[in-house]
Protein backbone atom coordinates (compact mmCIF):
# COMPACT_ATOMS: atom_id res chain seq x y z
CA UNK A 1 0.00 0.00 0.00
CA UNK A 2 0.96 3.65 -0.08
CA UNK A 3 3.79 4.05 2.42
CA UNK A 4 5.37 7.13 0.83
CA UNK A 5 4.23 10.34 -0.79
CA UNK A 6 5.75 13.53 -2.16
CA UNK A 7 4.99 16.99 -0.80
CA UNK A 8 6.10 19.70 -3.24
CA UNK A 9 3.07 21.94 -2.84
CA UNK A 10 3.95 25.61 -3.30
CA UNK A 11 2.45 28.02 -0.77
CA UNK A 12 1.16 30.29 -3.53
CA UNK A 13 -0.62 27.33 -5.20
CA UNK A 14 -2.07 26.27 -1.87
CA UNK A 15 -3.44 29.77 -1.17
CA UNK A 16 -4.87 30.07 -4.68
CA UNK A 17 -6.66 26.70 -4.33
CA UNK A 18 -8.03 27.53 -0.88
CA UNK A 19 -9.29 30.91 -2.12
CA UNK A 20 -11.02 29.26 -5.10
CA UNK A 21 -12.72 26.80 -2.73
CA UNK A 22 -13.68 29.62 -0.33
CA UNK A 23 -11.76 27.97 2.51
CA UNK A 24 -10.06 30.22 5.02
CA UNK A 25 -6.41 30.05 6.10
CA UNK A 26 -5.41 31.10 9.65
CA UNK A 27 -3.59 34.45 9.49
CA UNK A 28 -0.55 33.11 11.36
CA UNK A 29 0.17 30.41 8.79
CA UNK A 30 2.63 30.72 5.90
CA UNK A 31 5.00 28.83 3.64
CA UNK A 32 6.94 27.33 6.60
CA UNK A 33 3.81 25.34 7.46
CA UNK A 34 3.99 23.62 4.06
CA UNK A 35 7.61 22.47 3.88
CA UNK A 36 8.49 20.60 0.71
CA UNK A 37 9.87 17.07 0.90
CA UNK A 38 10.67 14.44 -1.74
CA UNK A 39 9.53 11.39 0.22
CA UNK A 40 7.44 11.43 3.38
CA UNK A 41 7.52 7.91 4.75
CA UNK A 42 6.00 6.07 7.70
CA UNK A 43 6.95 7.64 11.06
CA UNK A 44 8.04 10.90 9.42
CA UNK A 45 6.35 14.26 9.92
CA UNK A 46 4.21 15.86 7.23
CA UNK A 47 1.68 18.72 7.07
CA UNK A 48 -1.98 17.80 7.44
CA UNK A 49 -5.02 19.96 6.66
CA UNK A 50 -7.72 19.94 9.34
CA UNK A 51 -10.80 22.02 10.14
CA UNK A 52 -10.57 24.70 12.82
CA UNK A 53 -13.38 25.86 15.08
CA UNK A 54 -13.90 28.84 12.76
CA UNK A 55 -16.43 28.42 9.95
CA UNK A 56 -14.83 26.98 6.77
CA UNK A 57 -11.29 27.60 7.99
CA UNK A 58 -8.57 24.99 7.47
CA UNK A 59 -5.23 24.91 9.26
CA UNK A 60 -2.02 23.07 8.47
CA UNK A 61 -0.60 21.02 11.32
CA UNK A 62 2.56 18.86 11.31
CA UNK A 63 1.77 15.24 12.21
CA UNK A 64 3.43 11.86 12.19
CA UNK A 65 2.60 9.56 9.25
CA UNK A 66 1.23 6.48 11.01
CA UNK A 67 -1.17 6.02 13.92
CA UNK A 68 0.24 4.12 16.90
CA UNK A 69 -0.98 0.52 16.94
CA UNK A 70 -3.17 -0.84 19.73
CA UNK A 71 -1.41 -4.21 19.45
CA UNK A 72 1.64 -4.77 21.69
CA UNK A 73 4.01 -5.59 18.82
CA UNK A 74 2.07 -3.95 16.01
CA UNK A 75 3.64 -1.37 13.73
CA UNK A 76 2.09 1.99 12.92
CA UNK A 77 -1.20 2.07 11.01
CA UNK A 78 -0.48 4.19 7.95
CA UNK A 79 -3.28 2.97 5.64
CA UNK A 80 -6.82 2.55 7.03
CA UNK A 81 -9.55 0.62 5.16
CA UNK A 82 -12.58 2.87 4.58
CA UNK A 83 -15.26 0.39 3.48
CA UNK A 84 -18.01 -0.31 5.98
CA UNK A 85 -16.80 2.24 8.53
CA UNK A 86 -18.44 5.34 9.95
CA UNK A 87 -16.11 8.33 10.21
CA UNK A 88 -18.65 10.84 11.52
CA UNK A 89 -17.17 10.75 15.04
CA UNK A 90 -13.51 10.75 14.02
CA UNK A 91 -11.00 13.52 13.42
CA UNK A 92 -10.97 13.86 9.62
CA UNK A 93 -8.14 15.46 7.68
CA UNK A 94 -6.63 15.96 4.26
CA UNK A 95 -3.05 15.13 3.36
CA UNK A 96 -1.70 17.59 0.76
CA UNK A 97 0.56 15.88 -1.74
CA UNK A 98 2.05 16.53 -5.13
CA UNK A 99 2.21 12.75 -5.75
CA UNK A 100 1.89 9.38 -4.06
CA UNK A 101 3.87 6.22 -4.72
CA UNK A 102 2.91 2.59 -5.21
CA UNK A 103 5.29 -0.34 -5.64
CA UNK A 104 5.10 -3.50 -7.71
CA UNK A 105 7.13 -6.69 -7.98
CA UNK A 106 8.25 -9.29 -5.47
CA UNK A 107 12.00 -8.67 -5.23
CA UNK A 108 13.75 -5.76 -3.57
CA UNK A 109 14.07 -3.07 -4.72
CA UNK A 110 10.54 -3.07 -6.08
CA UNK A 111 9.45 -0.99 -9.06
CA UNK A 112 8.31 2.45 -7.90
CA UNK A 113 5.36 4.19 -9.57
CA UNK A 114 4.51 7.89 -9.10
CA UNK A 115 0.85 8.98 -9.32
CA UNK A 116 -0.37 12.57 -9.81
CA UNK A 117 -3.89 14.00 -10.09
CA UNK A 118 -4.62 15.45 -13.53
CA UNK A 119 -5.81 19.03 -13.94
CA UNK A 120 -4.72 20.44 -10.56
CA UNK A 121 -1.37 21.55 -9.09
CA UNK A 122 -1.68 19.15 -6.13
CA UNK A 123 -3.99 16.58 -4.57
CA UNK A 124 -5.45 15.94 -1.13
CA UNK A 125 -5.73 12.43 0.31
CA UNK A 126 -8.57 11.60 2.71
CA UNK A 127 -7.28 10.77 6.16
CA UNK A 128 -7.99 10.54 9.86
CA UNK A 129 -5.86 11.90 12.68
CA UNK A 130 -5.41 11.37 16.40
CA UNK A 131 -4.18 13.59 19.21
CA UNK A 132 -0.72 13.06 20.71
CA UNK A 133 -0.53 10.08 23.08
CA UNK A 134 2.26 9.94 25.65
CA UNK A 135 5.52 10.55 23.80
CA UNK A 136 3.89 9.87 20.42
CA UNK A 137 3.01 13.08 18.52
CA UNK A 138 -0.29 13.79 16.81
CA UNK A 139 -0.52 11.36 13.90
CA UNK A 140 -2.50 10.49 10.80
CA UNK A 141 -3.35 7.62 8.47
CA UNK A 142 -4.55 7.65 4.87
CA UNK A 143 -7.87 6.03 3.98
CA UNK A 144 -7.94 3.29 1.36
CA UNK A 145 -10.55 1.84 -0.97
CA UNK A 146 -10.88 -0.55 -3.89
CA UNK A 147 -8.48 0.41 -6.69
CA UNK A 148 -9.74 2.50 -9.56
CA UNK A 149 -8.82 1.76 -13.18
CA UNK A 150 -5.68 3.94 -13.01
CA UNK A 151 -4.22 2.07 -9.99
CA UNK A 152 -5.62 -1.46 -10.45
CA UNK A 153 -2.93 -2.63 -12.92
CA UNK A 154 -0.30 -1.92 -10.23
CA UNK A 155 -1.95 -2.55 -6.86
CA UNK A 156 -5.05 -4.24 -5.38
CA UNK A 157 -5.87 -1.28 -3.06
CA UNK A 158 -5.47 2.47 -3.31
CA UNK A 159 -5.60 5.55 -1.14
CA UNK A 160 -8.64 7.83 -1.44
CA UNK A 161 -7.73 10.88 -3.53
CA UNK A 162 -10.35 13.62 -3.28
CA UNK A 163 -11.06 16.18 -5.96
CA UNK A 164 -10.80 19.77 -4.62
CA UNK A 165 -14.58 20.25 -4.71
CA UNK A 166 -14.87 17.45 -2.12
CA UNK A 167 -12.24 18.69 0.34
CA UNK A 168 -14.68 20.64 2.51
CA UNK A 169 -17.26 17.86 2.21
CA UNK A 170 -14.81 15.42 3.80
CA UNK A 171 -13.63 17.77 6.56
CA UNK A 172 -17.18 18.72 7.58
CA UNK A 173 -18.85 15.55 6.25
CA UNK A 174 -21.51 17.30 4.21
CA UNK A 175 -21.79 14.47 1.64
CA UNK A 176 -22.40 10.75 2.17
CA UNK A 177 -19.18 8.93 3.01
CA UNK A 178 -19.68 6.29 0.31
CA UNK A 179 -19.82 9.08 -2.29
CA UNK A 180 -16.54 10.58 -1.08
CA UNK A 181 -14.50 7.50 -0.18
CA UNK A 182 -14.16 5.80 -3.53
CA UNK A 183 -11.71 5.68 -6.39
CA UNK A 184 -11.76 8.25 -9.19
CA UNK A 185 -12.79 7.49 -12.81
CA UNK A 186 -10.31 6.26 -15.41
CA UNK A 187 -7.92 8.96 -16.60
CA UNK A 188 -8.06 10.96 -13.36
CA UNK A 189 -4.55 9.95 -12.31
CA UNK A 190 -1.33 9.95 -14.32
CA UNK A 191 1.34 7.37 -13.53
CA UNK A 192 5.03 7.16 -14.35
CA UNK A 193 7.60 4.56 -13.38
CA UNK A 194 10.34 6.40 -11.50
CA UNK A 195 12.44 3.37 -10.55
CA UNK A 196 12.73 0.00 -12.23
CA UNK A 197 12.90 -2.81 -9.70
CA UNK A 198 14.84 -6.04 -9.57
CA UNK A 199 13.97 -8.61 -12.20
Amino acid sequence: MCNAYEQHVKWVEYCKMMHALELGIPTQQGDLDLREKDDIRINQMGPVMRATTNDREVELEPMNFGLPSNRPKGGPVFNFRSEGRDFSNTHRCLVPASAFFEFSGTKYPKTKHRFTLNGVPFMAIAGIWREAQGNHPASFAMLTTEPGPDVQPIHNRQIVVLRPDDWAAWLWLTKPQDVLLRSLPAGSLSVETVRKGAE
